[in-house]
Protein backbone atom coordinates (compact mmCIF):
# COMPACT_ATOMS: atom_id res chain seq x y z
CA UNK A 1 0.00 0.00 0.00
CA UNK A 2 1.45 3.64 -1.36
CA UNK A 3 1.90 6.04 1.63
CA UNK A 4 0.29 9.82 0.30
CA UNK A 5 2.88 11.53 -0.98
CA UNK A 6 2.59 15.11 1.34
CA UNK A 7 6.44 14.82 2.22
CA UNK A 8 9.61 14.75 0.48
CA UNK A 9 10.23 11.47 2.79
CA UNK A 10 6.58 9.88 1.79
CA UNK A 11 7.61 10.88 -2.09
CA UNK A 12 10.95 9.43 -1.99
CA UNK A 13 9.42 6.30 -0.28
CA UNK A 14 6.69 5.80 -2.90
CA UNK A 15 9.41 6.24 -6.18
CA UNK A 16 11.61 3.54 -4.28
CA UNK A 17 9.11 0.78 -3.99
CA UNK A 18 7.38 1.99 -7.98
CA UNK A 19 11.09 1.23 -9.20
CA UNK A 20 11.88 -2.01 -7.00
CA UNK A 21 8.53 -3.45 -6.91
CA UNK A 22 8.25 -3.84 -3.44
CA UNK A 23 5.79 -3.05 -0.70
CA UNK A 24 6.41 0.58 1.57
CA UNK A 25 6.49 -1.92 4.84
CA UNK A 26 9.63 -3.72 3.33
CA UNK A 27 11.54 -0.29 2.38
CA UNK A 28 10.44 0.64 6.50
CA UNK A 29 11.78 -2.48 8.01
CA UNK A 30 14.86 -2.51 6.03
CA UNK A 31 15.62 1.31 7.26
CA UNK A 32 14.84 0.31 11.01
CA UNK A 33 17.32 -2.39 10.97
CA UNK A 34 20.14 -0.33 9.31
CA UNK A 35 19.52 2.26 12.20
CA UNK A 36 20.07 -0.62 14.44
CA UNK A 37 23.18 -1.14 12.59
CA UNK A 38 24.44 2.10 12.67
CA UNK A 39 23.66 2.43 16.33
CA UNK A 40 25.66 -0.87 17.06
CA UNK A 41 28.57 0.42 15.31
CA UNK A 42 29.13 3.59 17.37
CA UNK A 43 27.36 2.85 20.87
CA UNK A 44 27.54 -0.81 21.07
CA UNK A 45 24.85 -3.38 21.70
CA UNK A 46 21.52 -2.05 20.96
CA UNK A 47 19.52 -3.79 23.50
CA UNK A 48 15.47 -3.24 24.06
CA UNK A 49 16.35 -0.42 22.42
CA UNK A 50 13.16 0.35 19.86
CA UNK A 51 13.05 2.35 16.75
CA UNK A 52 10.30 4.39 15.87
CA UNK A 53 10.01 5.63 12.07
CA UNK A 54 7.28 8.00 11.11
CA UNK A 55 6.54 7.27 7.11
CA UNK A 56 5.10 10.60 6.44
CA UNK A 57 8.04 12.64 7.62
CA UNK A 58 10.87 10.54 8.24
CA UNK A 59 11.66 11.21 11.83
CA UNK A 60 13.76 8.57 13.70
CA UNK A 61 13.13 8.21 17.42
CA UNK A 62 15.33 5.14 19.69
CA UNK A 63 12.91 4.25 22.97
CA UNK A 64 13.81 2.39 25.37
CA UNK A 65 11.19 1.31 27.88
CA UNK A 66 9.19 3.86 26.66
CA UNK A 67 12.17 6.42 27.36
CA UNK A 68 13.66 8.29 23.94
CA UNK A 69 17.62 7.25 24.06
CA UNK A 70 18.30 9.01 20.90
CA UNK A 71 21.96 10.29 20.57
CA UNK A 72 22.46 13.93 19.86
CA UNK A 73 22.98 14.45 15.96
CA UNK A 74 22.47 10.50 15.62
CA UNK A 75 21.11 10.88 12.14
CA UNK A 76 23.80 12.95 10.54
CA UNK A 77 26.18 10.25 11.81
CA UNK A 78 24.42 6.89 10.91
CA UNK A 79 23.22 8.75 7.51
CA UNK A 80 26.31 6.46 5.88
CA UNK A 81 26.30 3.14 7.29
CA UNK A 82 22.35 3.23 6.90
CA UNK A 83 22.39 3.99 3.27
CA UNK A 84 24.55 0.76 2.40
CA UNK A 85 22.23 -1.18 4.56
CA UNK A 86 19.08 0.14 3.37
CA UNK A 87 20.25 -0.77 -0.30
CA UNK A 88 21.08 -4.20 0.70
CA UNK A 89 18.08 -5.05 2.22
CA UNK A 90 16.22 -3.44 -0.81
CA UNK A 91 18.13 -5.39 -3.37
CA UNK A 92 17.38 -8.52 -1.78
CA UNK A 93 13.65 -7.76 -1.30
CA UNK A 94 13.81 -6.96 -5.13
CA UNK A 95 15.24 -10.44 -5.65
CA UNK A 96 12.89 -12.07 -3.26
CA UNK A 97 9.85 -10.36 -5.07
CA UNK A 98 11.32 -11.59 -8.54
CA UNK A 99 11.63 -14.95 -7.99
CA UNK A 100 8.18 -15.24 -6.37
CA UNK A 101 6.93 -13.60 -10.03
CA UNK A 102 8.48 -15.89 -12.21
CA UNK A 103 7.89 -19.01 -9.30
CA UNK A 104 4.38 -18.28 -11.21
CA UNK A 105 5.63 -18.63 -14.43
CA UNK A 106 7.27 -22.03 -14.62
CA UNK A 107 6.33 -23.97 -17.27
CA UNK A 108 5.69 -21.27 -19.56
CA UNK A 109 7.79 -19.78 -22.43
CA UNK A 110 9.72 -16.51 -22.01
CA UNK A 111 11.18 -13.80 -24.18
CA UNK A 112 14.51 -12.94 -23.44
CA UNK A 113 18.02 -12.09 -24.57
CA UNK A 114 21.27 -13.03 -24.30
CA UNK A 115 23.14 -11.20 -22.35
CA UNK A 116 26.73 -12.60 -21.66
CA UNK A 117 28.18 -15.94 -22.66
CA UNK A 118 30.79 -17.30 -19.64
CA UNK A 119 32.02 -20.10 -21.12
CA UNK A 120 29.66 -22.71 -21.58
CA UNK A 121 27.14 -21.46 -19.46
CA UNK A 122 24.44 -18.43 -21.56
CA UNK A 123 23.39 -15.15 -19.12
CA UNK A 124 19.95 -14.22 -20.50
CA UNK A 125 18.26 -10.78 -19.40
CA UNK A 126 14.50 -11.87 -19.02
CA UNK A 127 13.86 -7.76 -18.40
CA UNK A 128 13.49 -7.68 -14.73
CA UNK A 129 15.57 -10.69 -14.29
CA UNK A 130 18.58 -12.86 -15.21
CA UNK A 131 18.77 -16.35 -16.08
CA UNK A 132 20.85 -18.87 -16.81
CA UNK A 133 20.85 -21.67 -19.75
CA UNK A 134 22.93 -24.77 -18.64
CA UNK A 135 24.93 -26.46 -21.85
CA UNK A 136 21.77 -29.27 -21.05
CA UNK A 137 19.78 -27.04 -21.84
CA UNK A 138 21.09 -25.58 -24.99
CA UNK A 139 20.12 -27.14 -28.33
CA UNK A 140 23.28 -29.12 -30.01
CA UNK A 141 22.86 -27.24 -33.73
CA UNK A 142 22.21 -23.63 -32.57
CA UNK A 143 24.90 -20.80 -31.93
CA UNK A 144 23.94 -17.97 -29.55
CA UNK A 145 26.16 -14.27 -29.58
CA UNK A 146 25.48 -11.15 -27.34
CA UNK A 147 22.33 -9.55 -27.84
CA UNK A 148 20.55 -12.41 -29.82
CA UNK A 149 16.72 -12.09 -29.58
CA UNK A 150 15.05 -15.54 -28.67
CA UNK A 151 11.72 -17.37 -26.83
CA UNK A 152 13.10 -19.84 -23.93
CA UNK A 153 10.92 -22.38 -21.41
CA UNK A 154 11.53 -21.38 -17.68
CA UNK A 155 12.60 -25.14 -16.51
CA UNK A 156 12.47 -23.55 -12.43
CA UNK A 157 14.06 -22.01 -9.98
CA UNK A 158 17.51 -23.76 -8.01
CA UNK A 159 20.15 -22.90 -5.62
CA UNK A 160 23.11 -22.29 -7.34
CA UNK A 161 26.68 -20.04 -6.38
CA UNK A 162 25.00 -16.64 -6.25
CA UNK A 163 21.73 -17.83 -4.26
CA UNK A 164 18.47 -18.73 -5.99
CA UNK A 165 19.25 -18.86 -10.01
CA UNK A 166 16.17 -18.72 -13.06
CA UNK A 167 16.73 -21.83 -15.31
CA UNK A 168 15.85 -21.29 -18.83
CA UNK A 169 15.96 -23.61 -21.86
CA UNK A 170 15.69 -24.34 -25.15
CA UNK A 171 15.82 -27.76 -25.74
CA UNK A 172 13.11 -28.83 -23.40
CA UNK A 173 9.77 -30.18 -25.31
CA UNK A 174 7.86 -27.54 -23.32
CA UNK A 175 9.26 -25.27 -25.23
CA UNK A 176 7.45 -26.70 -28.81
CA UNK A 177 4.19 -27.18 -27.37
CA UNK A 178 4.73 -23.26 -25.79
CA UNK A 179 5.35 -22.40 -28.90
CA UNK A 180 2.16 -23.79 -30.60
CA UNK A 181 0.32 -22.34 -27.98
CA UNK A 182 1.20 -19.28 -29.08
CA UNK A 183 0.60 -19.71 -32.52
CA UNK A 184 -2.53 -21.95 -32.52
CA UNK A 185 -5.60 -20.92 -31.04
CA UNK A 186 -6.83 -23.84 -30.75
CA UNK A 187 -4.61 -25.10 -28.09
CA UNK A 188 -4.85 -22.26 -26.74
CA UNK A 189 -8.83 -22.56 -25.82
CA UNK A 190 -8.18 -26.48 -25.39
CA UNK A 191 -9.96 -27.63 -28.34
CA UNK A 192 -7.00 -29.06 -29.83
CA UNK A 193 -4.87 -31.26 -27.24
CA UNK A 194 -1.43 -31.84 -27.18
CA UNK A 195 -1.13 -35.84 -26.30
CA UNK A 196 2.86 -36.06 -26.60
CA UNK A 197 5.87 -34.87 -28.00
CA UNK A 198 9.33 -36.82 -28.30
CA UNK A 199 11.93 -34.03 -29.54
CA UNK A 200 15.86 -34.43 -30.24
CA UNK A 201 16.37 -30.26 -29.93
CA UNK A 202 17.69 -28.85 -33.31
CA UNK A 203 17.46 -31.96 -35.59
CA UNK A 204 13.52 -33.37 -35.60
CA UNK A 205 10.52 -33.61 -33.52
CA UNK A 206 7.22 -35.24 -33.31
CA UNK A 207 4.18 -33.65 -31.85
CA UNK A 208 0.99 -35.97 -31.51
CA UNK A 209 -2.43 -34.27 -31.04
CA UNK A 210 -6.17 -34.81 -30.83
CA UNK A 211 -9.35 -32.90 -30.88
CA UNK A 212 -11.72 -32.89 -28.33
CA UNK A 213 -14.61 -30.64 -30.29
CA UNK A 214 -16.73 -31.66 -33.21
CA UNK A 215 -15.71 -30.70 -36.87
CA UNK A 216 -12.26 -29.15 -35.78
CA UNK A 217 -9.33 -31.34 -37.86
CA UNK A 218 -6.24 -31.34 -35.19
CA UNK A 219 -3.42 -31.55 -37.64
CA UNK A 220 -4.89 -28.91 -39.83
CA UNK A 221 -5.23 -26.48 -36.93
CA UNK A 222 -2.13 -26.63 -36.31
CA UNK A 223 -0.46 -26.50 -39.89
CA UNK A 224 -2.29 -23.62 -40.26
CA UNK A 225 -3.06 -22.54 -44.07
CA UNK A 226 -0.50 -23.32 -46.32
CA UNK A 227 2.04 -24.19 -43.41
CA UNK A 228 2.02 -21.01 -41.82
CA UNK A 229 1.75 -22.09 -37.72
CA UNK A 230 3.80 -24.77 -38.09
CA UNK A 231 6.31 -22.74 -40.30
CA UNK A 232 6.36 -19.82 -37.85
CA UNK A 233 7.33 -22.73 -35.02
CA UNK A 234 10.30 -24.48 -37.41
CA UNK A 235 11.73 -20.38 -37.73
CA UNK A 236 11.47 -19.88 -34.25
CA UNK A 237 13.85 -23.42 -33.32
CA UNK A 238 15.75 -22.68 -36.35
CA UNK A 239 14.57 -24.42 -39.23
CA UNK A 240 13.99 -27.65 -36.51
CA UNK A 241 12.05 -29.95 -38.71
CA UNK A 242 8.78 -30.80 -36.83
CA UNK A 243 6.07 -33.64 -38.01
CA UNK A 244 2.51 -33.14 -36.77
CA UNK A 245 0.99 -36.35 -36.01
CA UNK A 246 -3.06 -37.29 -34.94
CA UNK A 247 -3.08 -39.29 -31.94
CA UNK A 248 -4.87 -42.39 -32.54
CA UNK A 249 -6.21 -44.63 -29.24
CA UNK A 250 -5.60 -47.93 -31.31
CA UNK A 251 -1.43 -48.11 -30.38
CA UNK A 252 -1.15 -50.21 -33.82
CA UNK A 253 -2.70 -47.00 -35.92
CA UNK A 254 -0.76 -44.97 -33.69
CA UNK A 255 2.68 -46.89 -34.36
CA UNK A 256 1.79 -46.74 -37.95
CA UNK A 257 1.61 -43.05 -38.26
CA UNK A 258 4.66 -42.37 -35.63
CA UNK A 259 6.20 -43.96 -38.39
CA UNK A 260 5.27 -41.28 -41.44
CA UNK A 261 6.59 -41.01 -44.23
CA UNK A 262 6.54 -44.49 -44.69
CA UNK A 263 3.28 -46.22 -45.65
CA UNK A 264 2.33 -49.87 -46.07
CA UNK A 265 3.47 -51.34 -43.18
CA UNK A 266 2.58 -53.88 -40.43
CA UNK A 267 2.68 -53.31 -36.64
CA UNK A 268 2.21 -56.51 -34.52
CA UNK A 269 2.11 -55.43 -30.72
CA UNK A 270 2.65 -57.09 -26.98
CA UNK A 271 1.06 -54.54 -24.74
CA UNK A 272 1.95 -56.14 -21.78
CA UNK A 273 6.00 -55.93 -22.35
CA UNK A 274 5.17 -52.61 -24.36
CA UNK A 275 7.16 -53.96 -27.82
CA UNK A 276 6.19 -53.42 -31.43
CA UNK A 277 7.57 -55.61 -33.95
CA UNK A 278 7.18 -53.86 -37.47
CA UNK A 279 7.22 -54.99 -41.18
CA UNK A 280 8.14 -52.71 -44.36
CA UNK A 281 8.16 -52.63 -47.57
CA UNK A 282 11.79 -52.57 -48.71
CA UNK A 283 11.57 -49.52 -50.41
CA UNK A 284 9.92 -48.23 -47.20
CA UNK A 285 12.59 -49.53 -44.69
CA UNK A 286 14.91 -46.78 -45.19
CA UNK A 287 11.74 -43.93 -44.60
CA UNK A 288 10.45 -46.15 -41.95
CA UNK A 289 14.10 -46.03 -39.97
CA UNK A 290 15.66 -42.45 -40.86
CA UNK A 291 18.46 -41.34 -40.67
CA UNK A 292 20.95 -42.52 -38.33
CA UNK A 293 17.70 -44.35 -36.66
CA UNK A 294 16.56 -41.26 -35.96
CA UNK A 295 12.33 -41.78 -37.33
CA UNK A 296 12.45 -44.90 -35.47
CA UNK A 297 13.59 -43.65 -32.31
CA UNK A 298 11.10 -40.53 -31.79
CA UNK A 299 8.27 -43.05 -33.39
CA UNK A 300 9.57 -45.19 -30.26
CA UNK A 301 9.31 -41.98 -27.53
CA UNK A 302 6.05 -40.88 -29.11
CA UNK A 303 4.28 -43.92 -28.88
CA UNK A 304 5.96 -45.49 -26.07
CA UNK A 305 6.44 -49.09 -27.56
CA UNK A 306 9.53 -50.51 -28.01
CA UNK A 307 9.91 -50.81 -32.07
CA UNK A 308 11.65 -53.39 -33.78
CA UNK A 309 11.56 -52.75 -37.55
CA UNK A 310 12.58 -55.08 -40.52
CA UNK A 311 12.14 -55.55 -44.23
CA UNK A 312 10.33 -58.02 -46.06
CA UNK A 313 13.43 -59.09 -47.38
CA UNK A 314 15.20 -59.46 -44.06
CA UNK A 315 16.60 -57.12 -41.64
CA UNK A 316 17.96 -53.60 -42.77
CA UNK A 317 21.60 -54.97 -43.34
CA UNK A 318 20.50 -57.95 -45.26
CA UNK A 319 18.00 -55.61 -47.24
CA UNK A 320 20.67 -52.97 -48.03
CA UNK A 321 23.24 -55.38 -49.39
CA UNK A 322 20.71 -57.16 -51.82
CA UNK A 323 20.18 -53.11 -52.85
CA UNK A 324 23.08 -52.58 -53.63
CA UNK A 325 24.18 -55.86 -55.07
CA UNK A 326 21.71 -54.96 -57.81
CA UNK A 327 22.58 -51.90 -58.46
CA UNK A 328 26.00 -53.50 -59.06
CA UNK A 329 24.53 -56.03 -61.19
CA UNK A 330 22.01 -53.64 -63.46
CA UNK A 331 25.46 -51.61 -63.73
CA UNK A 332 27.23 -54.11 -65.39
CA UNK A 333 24.59 -55.73 -67.88
CA UNK A 334 23.99 -52.38 -69.18
CA UNK A 335 27.99 -51.87 -69.42
CA UNK A 336 28.45 -48.79 -67.39
CA UNK A 337 31.22 -51.09 -65.58
CA UNK A 338 33.42 -53.45 -67.32
CA UNK A 339 33.67 -56.86 -66.67
CA UNK A 340 37.01 -56.65 -65.44
CA UNK A 341 36.33 -54.48 -63.13
CA UNK A 342 33.94 -56.56 -61.45
CA UNK A 343 35.37 -59.37 -61.54
CA UNK A 344 38.12 -57.93 -59.54
CA UNK A 345 36.49 -56.42 -56.81
CA UNK A 346 34.66 -59.78 -56.57
CA UNK A 347 38.04 -61.61 -55.76
CA UNK A 348 38.80 -58.49 -53.58
CA UNK A 349 35.39 -59.15 -51.66
CA UNK A 350 36.37 -63.16 -51.72
CA UNK A 351 40.04 -62.53 -49.92
CA UNK A 352 38.29 -60.24 -47.42
CA UNK A 353 35.83 -63.08 -46.56
CA UNK A 354 32.96 -61.64 -47.89
CA UNK A 355 30.10 -63.67 -50.02
CA UNK A 356 29.14 -62.42 -53.36
CA UNK A 357 25.80 -62.54 -54.17
CA UNK A 358 25.45 -64.11 -57.88
CA UNK A 359 22.67 -64.33 -60.11
CA UNK A 360 20.72 -67.20 -59.61
CA UNK A 361 17.33 -66.75 -62.06
CA UNK A 362 18.06 -68.21 -65.19
CA UNK A 363 16.34 -65.32 -66.97
CA UNK A 364 19.28 -62.77 -65.85
CA UNK A 365 21.64 -64.72 -66.80
CA UNK A 366 20.63 -65.31 -70.56
CA UNK A 367 20.33 -61.46 -70.57
CA UNK A 368 22.86 -61.12 -69.99
CA UNK A 369 24.17 -63.65 -72.76
CA UNK A 370 22.29 -61.37 -75.34
CA UNK A 371 23.43 -57.95 -74.00
CA UNK A 372 27.20 -59.36 -74.30
CA UNK A 373 26.49 -60.64 -77.97
CA UNK A 374 24.62 -57.39 -79.00
CA UNK A 375 28.13 -55.65 -77.65
CA UNK A 376 30.28 -57.62 -79.78
CA UNK A 377 29.25 -56.97 -83.27
CA UNK A 378 28.85 -53.30 -82.14
CA UNK A 379 32.58 -52.85 -81.41
CA UNK A 380 33.87 -55.37 -84.82
CA UNK A 381 31.61 -52.80 -87.07
CA UNK A 382 33.30 -49.72 -85.62
CA UNK A 383 36.37 -51.40 -85.53
CA UNK A 384 35.99 -51.90 -89.28
CA UNK A 385 34.69 -48.50 -90.03
CA UNK A 386 38.26 -47.34 -88.32
CA UNK A 387 40.19 -49.32 -90.10
CA UNK A 388 38.62 -48.07 -93.81
CA UNK A 389 38.96 -44.41 -92.42
CA UNK A 390 42.24 -45.01 -91.88
CA UNK A 391 42.83 -46.47 -95.62
CA UNK A 392 41.45 -43.54 -97.16
CA UNK A 393 43.74 -40.95 -94.98
CA UNK A 394 46.32 -42.88 -96.09
CA UNK A 395 45.68 -42.73 -99.87
CA UNK A 396 44.69 -39.23 -99.65
CA UNK A 397 47.65 -38.55 -98.51
CA UNK A 398 50.16 -40.82 -101.05
CA UNK A 399 48.15 -38.60 -103.80
CA UNK A 400 49.10 -35.29 -102.38
CA UNK A 401 52.84 -36.65 -102.17
CA UNK A 402 53.03 -38.21 -105.71
CA UNK A 403 51.66 -34.64 -106.96
CA UNK A 404 54.42 -32.45 -105.02
CA UNK A 405 57.30 -34.63 -106.31
CA UNK A 406 56.10 -33.90 -109.82
CA UNK A 407 56.55 -30.46 -109.64
CA UNK A 408 59.32 -30.92 -107.70
CA UNK A 409 61.51 -32.88 -110.41
CA UNK A 410 60.11 -30.29 -113.38
CA UNK A 411 61.01 -27.21 -111.87
CA UNK A 412 64.55 -29.27 -111.13
CA UNK A 413 64.88 -30.00 -115.28
CA UNK A 414 64.39 -27.01 -116.03
CA UNK A 415 67.34 -25.18 -113.75
CA UNK A 416 69.43 -27.62 -115.10
CA UNK A 417 68.25 -26.68 -117.94
CA UNK A 418 69.02 -23.31 -118.21
CA UNK A 419 72.21 -23.52 -115.99
CA UNK A 420 73.73 -26.13 -118.43
CA UNK A 421 76.73 -24.61 -120.39
CA UNK A 422 77.17 -25.05 -124.49
CA UNK A 423 80.73 -26.28 -125.40
CA UNK A 424 82.06 -26.13 -129.03
CA UNK A 425 85.08 -27.18 -131.08
CA UNK A 426 86.67 -24.03 -130.97
CA UNK A 427 86.20 -23.18 -127.36
CA UNK A 428 87.64 -26.66 -126.06
CA UNK A 429 90.09 -28.63 -127.75
CA UNK A 430 89.03 -31.83 -125.46
CA UNK A 431 85.09 -31.54 -126.68
CA UNK A 432 85.11 -35.35 -128.07
CA UNK A 433 85.69 -36.37 -124.58
CA UNK A 434 82.84 -34.09 -122.86
CA UNK A 435 79.18 -35.13 -122.93
CA UNK A 436 76.42 -33.39 -121.99
CA UNK A 437 74.53 -36.82 -120.28
CA UNK A 438 73.33 -36.30 -116.85
CA UNK A 439 75.68 -38.43 -114.05
CA UNK A 440 73.32 -41.40 -112.57
CA UNK A 441 74.02 -43.43 -109.79
CA UNK A 442 73.63 -46.86 -110.73
CA UNK A 443 72.55 -47.99 -107.20
CA UNK A 444 70.23 -45.06 -107.22
CA UNK A 445 66.55 -45.62 -107.32
CA UNK A 446 64.50 -44.10 -110.02
CA UNK A 447 62.33 -41.68 -108.75
CA UNK A 448 59.07 -42.91 -110.09
CA UNK A 449 60.17 -45.73 -107.77
CA UNK A 450 60.42 -43.47 -104.60
CA UNK A 451 57.04 -42.24 -105.21
CA UNK A 452 55.46 -45.84 -105.65
CA UNK A 453 57.15 -46.51 -102.50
Amino acid sequence: MAIQARTEFASALNQVCSERGVEPEVVIDSIKQAILAAYRKDYGEPEDIEVNLDANSGEVALTKDGKNVTPGGFGRIAAQTAKQVILQKIREAEKNAILAEYSSKIGTVVSGIVQRISGPIITVNLGKAEAIMPPPEQAHNEKYYVNQRAKFYVVGIKEGTRGEEIIVSRAANGLLEGLFKQEVPEIASNAVEVKTIAREAGSRSKIAVSSSQMGVDPVGSCVGQRGVRVQAVINELGDEKIDVIAYQEDPVEFIKAALSPAKELSVKIDEEEKTAEVTAPDEQLSLAIGKDGQNVRLAAKLTGYRIDIRGKSGSPKEVEAKEKAAQEEAKRVLGVIPEEDVKASGEDKKEKGTQETKPTDQSQVQVQKDNQSRIVPERAEVETVNEESEEKAEAKDGETLKTKSSRQEKKSAKSKKGKEPILTGEDSPESEEITTEPETKPDEPEKGDQDEK
